[in-house]
């Protein structure tokens, strides 16, 4: 991986960017979220990972206020302007590139905003492409521009790179280090990929039957080396907390 930001430039901030309290969700009579409790401090790279079920999907919904079919209950204090990146694109087939990135934005200059995220995603002068002649690694970099161009002060990014090959998860993983390095959202990634949440994120939370498990601070320098002992020391700790027992 190509040099990301030092460690230092995630997590610097002293200000919330995110505050849980009490938060519970329900589906008729089945508890999902069972009391959860955290902060995201400003400028934060923090992943969720858990077990399928494990309510970290409930969890992301809740915070981007998608879930009102649900019971709920607790306080969530977000910033206004957040982004939700998907595993699945969910760019619109009847819309060209630039039209999908700029969807819904009417400031003057959302066009220049969004070719402008086009060149820095990789994709300049494919602006007037349509979906389906894009690849699936291009696809997710336009839904990457879309979310950024809104100028996000979070990121909620639900396994967005769950869909691609290794190699081009290892290239979205570079691209969107240097994407945050220059514009700077707090970033909560959820992921099913222990590895993926180690190579980015500077911070690790683990949830299991609704509830946070385990909260580890990942102190590693970037691009983080797999074969470090640490990495391998935080590998062995997040894989405990999941119920595999390993020797990695």
């Amino acid at each position: 991986m190509n040099a990301g930001p030092r460690p230092d430039e995630f997590g610097a901030g002293e200000r919330l960017a995110v505050s849980v309290r009490d938060l519970a969700r329900g589906f008729g009579e089945k508890t999902v979220l069972d009391g959860i409790n955290f902060d995201i401090r400003d400028g934060e790279f923090v992943a969720l990972i858990g077990k399928s079920g494990s309510g970290k999907s409930t969890l992301l919904r809740a915070l981007a206020d998608l879930d009102d079919d649900a019971t709920s209950s607790g306080v969530i204090r977000i910033p206004d302007n957040l982004s939700v990146l998907f595993q699945d694109s969910r760019l619109l087939p009847w819309q060209n590139v630039i039209d999908n990135i700029t969807l819904g934005l009417r400031d003057a200059d959302a066009r220049d905003r969004g070719l402008a995220m086009l060149r820095d995603v990789g994709l300049a002068g494919r602006e007037n492409a349509w979906p389906n002649e894009l690849s699936g690694g291009e696809q997710q970099r336009v839904a990457l521009a879309r979310s950024l161009a809104r100028g996000p002060s979070l990121l909620i990014a639900d396994e967005p790179f769950g869909a691609l090959d290794a190699l081009t998860r290892i290239k979205m993983h570079e691209l969107l280090f240097r994407l945050i390095a220059v514009h700077r959202p707090t970033v909560l990634l959820v992921t099913h990929d222990v590895d993926e949440a180690l190579v980015l994120a500077n911070r690790v939370i683990v949830m299991d039957e609704g509830r946070i498990i385990r909260d580890i601070a990942v102190d590693l320098p970037y691009p983080r080396d797999k074969t470090h002992p640490h990495f391998a020391d935080n590998r062995r700790a997040l894989l405990s907390a999941l119920g595999v027992v390993t020797h990695v």
